[in-house]
């Protein structure tokens, strides 16, 4: 037998404080992996008999066949027609914010919440990777327009930070591993709960941080799009809902903090405590994705706002990044059932469970370096 070292991070607990990889309800410890645990350290070394790990080809194979049967409206239609529902809504959200009944004049600042994040997260996140719609001339420009044009953030950026380094490179430490949402520096309360209020201030600085480095046209393009779709924003809350600059600058900052708080979590919620690998040892990409994400359950709200590529069906997602989010969900029994034929984690926690675990082991989630161990490949 030869021996493949890689590093990784303690696989998940069974005592709450960990997601647990689980099948239809049922725990599957997965039996083509030995775990040795160091108990004077708490090392752990995942041996995995590499002959039984199948084949990402296999599962490829088999979501391919779904997905060319399926039509093109399940393909991109449900996801350009939900776009184009919350482009509406978020014009009708104008009218509502010119009423001077405080209900309705709450329900538009929600409205106006949920469909930019829709537009911005969403859509621009299946733009930005191509599969809002089959022309790539089209996804493009649909990203400058979700991302730049409503949600302040570069699709440039975007694609350099998600497509090009978290995707390929998902829970390999020093890449992928999620360590630009840490910040140690924050108290676990504040940063689950307080932190996220400022995300409307701290996206579009991300933004202009990320694209220090791009072309001159870049920066322009970002910036005249960008400030560009913030300023029209403003002339529709001061013309159509007739607010004063300063109601109109409040307004957005409440809209866009009606889902700061679930962007941030979901974002660390994941990924940080499953897995890490060494940039130097990876295992293939089936093991590597199976092992390092982890899908939350459906929720309405998140799942349409977010994307259930994001939520509900982020394997799905990372197995697949092409897929449209309609499509994830579709395909999403046929990685489930993969997982379980070969034994592979398929990793799903509640909301709750998450927050739980975040917020009471916060110093070694979010403050110190992702505890690292071994995991051996055997043939």
């Amino acid at each position: 037998m030869t021996q493949q070292p890689v590093t990784t991070c303690q696989p998940p607990a069974e005592n709450g404080t960990h997601p647990v990889s689980r099948i239809n309800g049922k725990k599957s410890p997965p039996s083509l992996s030995v775990k040795e645990v160091d108990e004077k350290t708490g090392v752990v070394t995942d041996f995995v008999d590499l002959q039984k790990l199948p084949e990402f080809q296999i599962l490829n194979q088999r979501v391919s066949a779904v997905v060319q049967s399926s039509s093109w409206w399940e393909r991109y239609g449900v996801d350009m027609f939900i776009l184009l529902g919350a482009v509406a809504g978020l014009y009708l959200s104008y009218f509502c914010l010119a009423s001077s009944d405080g209900i309705v004049f709450a329900a538009g600042i929600i409205l106006l919440g949920l469909c930019h994040t829709l537009i911005s997260v969403k859509s621009g996140h299946n733009a930005v990777h191509g599969s809002l719609c089959s022309s790539p001339f089209l996804n493009k420009y649909l990203g400058y327009f979700c991302s730049d044009f409503v949600g302040s953030f570069s699709s440039d950026a975007g694609y350099d930070i998600h497509i090009k380094c978290h995707h390929p490179h998902t829970n390999i430490i020093g890449l992928g591993d999620s360590s630009t949402f840490r910040a140690p520096f924050v108290p676990n309360f504040l940063y689950m709960f307080v932190t996220p209020l400022l995300s409307p201030f701290l996206i579009p600085l991300v933004s202009v941080r990320e694209m220090y480095t791009k072309s001159a046209v870049k920066i322009v393009r970002h910036v005249i799009v960008a400030y560009g779709g913030f300023a029209f924003h403003l002339y529709l809350l001061t013309t159509v809902s007739q607010l004063t600059i300063w109601s109109a600058l409040l307004v957005c900052f409440l809209s866009r903090n009606i889902l700061s708080i679930p962007y941030i979590h979901v974002n660390i919620f994941q990924h940080i405590g499953l897995p890490m690998y060494s940039q130097q040892y990876r295992p293939k990409k089936v093991y590597q994705m199976t092992t390092g994400v982890l899908n939350l359950p459906r929720n309405f709200v998140l799942d349409y706002c977010f994307g259930h590529g994001i939520i509900s069906c982020h394997v799905e997602h990372h197995l697949f990044p092409k897929l449209s989010d309609n499509m994830c969900l579709k395909v999403k029994s046929v990685v489930e059932n993969f997982c379980k034929e070969y034994d592979l984690p398929y990793h799903y926690d509640t909301y709750i469970n998450r927050t739980k675990a975040f917020l009471f082991d916060y110093q070694r989630l979010m403050v110190n370096a992702p505890p690292v161990t071994k995991f051996v490949g055997l043939q």
